[in-house]
């Protein structure tokens, strides 16, 4: 029964993932895809408050399924950031794929293992 909650998670994950990339790119008039990065860093950002309160052992193994596996491994990608920066290589904005690796490599791994402490900390704060 453990894949229903990885099932009911992605079930949740996925469609708010395309939510959000949506919501963040239609408020910025660019080809570049920010809402991808809002997206991962998001899903960061969850794990670590998740992390956090299964460390104080405020979550059992059910939630983190529910929301580890299915929710943010559903919400967050880096094929849709392979995807999205072949598109923008292809449709000539060369400049617009470079600078995607460049955020998603850099930026994202910053700010992902930022969110995944803030996350951490707050938890810690709510739970210790």
């Amino acid at each position: 029964m453990n894949w229903l909650l990885v099932v009911a998670g992605a079930m949740v994950g996925a469609p708010l993932s395309f939510l959000t990339d949506r919501a963040v790119q239609a408020r910025h008039e660019t080809v570049f895809p920010r809402g991808t990065f809002a997206v991962n860093v998001t899903g960061c950002l969850i794990l670590g408050l998740l992390s956090g309160a299964v460390s104080y052992g405020a979550v059992s193994h059910s939630p983190q399924l529910l929301l580890r596996t299915g929710l943010c491994g559903a919400l967050t990608t880096y094929s849709t950031f392979s995807y999205e920066t072949l598109r923008l290589a292809e449709g000539g904005a060369r400049f617009f794929a470079a600078a995607n690796v460049i955020a998603n490599v850099i930026a994202s791994v910053v700010a992902g293992l930022g969110a995944a402490f803030v996350g951490a900390a707050f938890a810690q704060a709510v739970w210790a």
